[in-house]
């Protein structure tokens, strides 16, 4: 069997990135509604930190979901596309609270 096959883990891998856009929606949501504190921090980057718990949420998701196919192969590339689309939904979701943290 071909080494890069993700044919099996394209549905854990969607669960990951819908782990993300659910997180990230809630973390923007929130900031546009006037939510000051985030985990105890006051500031207005705060809520970069928010967005980092929703990433690291993400990873730890990936790695779950994609141990638990148990299927070795693949397992490198099937974690890393689960970790990247993360990556760009968080990424999509700090630019567009970055109007609130420069204001």
């Amino acid at each position: 069997m071909d080494q890069t096959d993700t044919s099996s883990g394209w549905l854990g891998i969607a669960v990951v990135w819908a782990i993300a856009l659910v997180g990230a929606i809630v973390v923007v949501a929130l900031a546009y509604s006037g939510t000051a504190a985030w985990f105890g921090d006051e500031s207005r980057l705060g809520v970069y930190g928010a967005l980092g718990i929703v990433l690291a949420a993400s990873v730890i998701g990936a790695l779950i979901v994609q141990l638990a196919t148990r299927r070795p192969e693949g397992f490198v590339l099937r974690v890393s596309w689960s970790i990247t689309g993360a990556a760009a939904i968080v990424a999509i979701a700090a630019l567009v609270v970055a109007p609130l943290v420069v204001s």
